[in-house]
């Protein structure tokens, strides 16, 4: 016979207390597993979705000249940032100059004109009537306006001039940065002609088209429609370099898509970026998440829950007891947890420990757990033990049970 000391008489009741269950249990049958479950609430979620962008030059220029001649000198340097008017080439001006001292002459000479007309109209209408006629003074007028006339088209003539004689100096148009030149000192070139002399690209700030889906378009303005979804005053987006990196600037709507890509189906939208570092080139692949708003819905880890060989998204509950399988439907996900908006109802305790064999209807004893910062699940800390206050509390019922107890 197996034998018992007990040094107290509550040790023996909580001897009893501890082995009762074993004793009621009937012979042969398992525990029920545990489980480690957290209780879902319905909160807002941000709706964010993950869209392939490209990246694309805010402003980008190709330097032509506007006059021709001879290339002379480059004035810029490869690859540095230049600001908006800085000059970039110079082409020989030589002739510009004379055609503009040929058109300052022909101004002076239009005034001169002038001049001379203003005075005989001016003797001509004096004298009507004591040796002019009304004809005479019509004509004096007449040569008079072309005169002026004259002088108009001498003036416009000098300041084309003056403008070609500037384009010589050619200059970029925006700030950005400096292509290679395309042309060598002594070159020929031609007003207007089709290959630029060099290119001028604007890298801060920059913008980034990224495409939607149009399906997932008609989406959002369901869910915008039937008030699952509450749209953001201003969309916001951030972005994901392709080496994985987030990028830390966050970008604002420039324009919204407004077509559909007959070869793709998805909608270009527009967002643009600060850029001090250059590090986004015109070109780049990107993934962009715009958060579109918030949405009433639960988040469930995604480790918490499985697909089937079809796609359904199902998860585990306790349900009286028992292990009971949902299927859910999410709505994307949010910090690696996935938005689900049916499929569980609020104060549900959703199985996320303990996952591995079980089967619907099996018995589960649940374990309150949470998540870390990192997603890992840890058990809650249970609550500290009140102090036991009996030994100083000079109790003398107490006092007379110890030895007794001994």
């Amino acid at each position: 016979m197996r034998e018992f000391t007990f040094r107290s008489g509550a040790a023996l009741a909580a001897g009893l207390f501890i082995t009762a269950p074993a004793l009621a249990q009937d012979p042969g049958q398992m525990p029920p597993k545990q489980v480690g479950v957290v209780t879902v609430q319905p909160q807002d979620v941000p709706r964010v979705v993950t869209l392939p962008g490209r990246a694309v030059a805010a402003s980008a220029t190709a330097i032509r000249p506007r006059v021709g001649g001879l290339v002379t000198e480059i004035l810029y340097e490869p690859g540095k940032h230049i600001q908006a008017g800085a000059p970039m080439f110079r082409i020989e001006d030589g002739t510009y100059r004379a055609n503009l001292a040929s058109a300052e002459a022909q101004v002076a000479s239009a005034s001169a004109q002038v001049t001379q007309a203003q005075s005989a109209f001016s003797r001509t209408e004096q004298l009507l009537g004591s040796g002019t006629t009304q004809a005479q003074v019509e004509a004096g007028r007449a040569t008079l306006d072309q005169a002026r006339a004259a002088q108009q088209a001498a003036e416009a003539a000098r300041t084309l001039a003056e403008a070609d004689l500037g384009w010589t100096t050619v200059t970029s148009p925006i700030a950005g940065i400096t292509s290679v030149a395309a042309v060598s000192v002594g070159d020929l070139v031609t007003a207007g002609q089709a290959d630029p002399m060099a290119t001028v690209t604007q890298l801060d700030p920059i913008e980034v088209d990224m495409y939607e889906p149009s399906s997932r378009f008609l989406g959002v303005l369901d869910d915008i429609d039937d008030g699952s979804l509450r749209l953001n005053d201003q969309l916001r987006a951030s972005l994901t370099l392709e080496n994985g990196r987030t990028y830390q600037a966050q970008g604002e709507l420039v324009a919204p898509g407004i077509t559909v890509s007959t070869t793709t189906g998805s909608i270009d939208t527009r967002f643009r970026f600060a850029n001090p570092d250059n590090l986004i080139l015109p070109g780049m692949f990107l993934r962009g998440q715009v958060e579109l708003g918030v949405t009433r819905a639960f988040l469930v880890s995604q480790s918490a829950a499985r697909r089937d060989k079809i796609g359904n998204l199902t998860a585990w509950v306790v349900e009286d007891g028992k292990a009971s399988q949902r299927q859910l439907t999410e709505d994307g996900n949010y910090q690696q947890q996935w938005i689900v908006t049916e499929g569980l109802a609020e104060g549900d305790q959703l199985i996320v420990d303990g996952l591995t064999g079980l089967a619907e209807g099996a018995d589960v004893a649940p374990v309150p757990v949470t998540f870390d910062e990192n997603g890992v699940v840890r058990d809650i800390p249970a609550p500290p033990a009140p102090a036991d206050d009996s030994a100083g509390s000079g109790d003398p019922a107490a006092s007379a049970d110890t030895p007794a107890a001994e």
